[in-house]
């Protein structure tokens, strides 16, 4: 497959580029800096973007399979770039007709398992208190998705964490796996990567966990 992956130079972005280039298809690497991203290979093209110009973009969604976004904030200062950036990747994906769009998300935007236990309700409200601007930038960015004409995933994994991939984790179309407390970088990807062709997750969130 023809594959665009934005925040290509971020933990997950950088696993959506390996992961995507050892399995054969052809990589799209959008960056602001290429100097940052360190994965090579024969199909690989990096294109240098601010993209902050949905026109700017629009060449490098072109023509794809799938568009793969590990775009978000990397702290509470960042809050506001997840729904910003992702509506100029939209506009660029409708202006060149491209349709699928898996985006990075996070559990606490989904609905809270059926028999969740109390310390880990206890522990989620804490993580929102404390990341609350975080939260409303995505939850932005997830009502620009729903408004949008593209074909979207929003995978909302739990903490993350840098341990290799598996391939083995939960995954809960429309929910949130139970008592899912983190899941590897790595694994993220791996689950992206995955549901590119799975039409059950088109238009919605899937809670991935170990």
């Amino acid at each position: 497959m023809k594959l665009t992956v934005f925040g290509a130079t971020g933990g997950i972005g950088r696993q959506l580029v390996s992961q995507a280039l050892d399995a054969g298809h052809e990589v799209t690497a959008v960056v602001r800096d290429p100097a940052r991203l360190t994965v090579t290979g024969p199909r690989l093209d990096v294109a240098r973007s601010d993209l902050s110009d949905p026109e700017s973009l629009r060449a490098a969604v072109s023509g794809r399979d799938a568009v793969l976004s590990g775009l978000g904030a990397r702290s509470r200062a960042d809050a506001g770039v997840a729904a910003r950036l992702t509506r100029s990747v939209l506009r660029a994906m409708e202006a060149a007709g491209t349709r699928r769009l898996l985006v990075v998300s996070a559990a606490p935007l989904g609905p809270v398992p059926p028999g969740q236990g109390v310390a880990d309700r206890a522990m989620l409200a804490v993580v929102n208190s404390l990341l609350k601007d975080v939260y409303a930038d995505l939850r932005e960015m997830e009502a620009e998705l729903a408004a949008s004409a593209t074909d979207w995933t929003a995978v909302r994994p739990p903490r993350l964490t840098d341990k290799p991939v598996t391939g083995r984790y939960r995954r809960v179309v429309g929910g949130t796996p139970p008592r899912g407390r983190t899941l590897a970088r790595a694994d993220v990807a791996h689950a992206m990567l995955a549901m590119i062709d799975d039409a059950a997750t088109v238009k919605q969130g899937v809670g991935v966990a170990y």
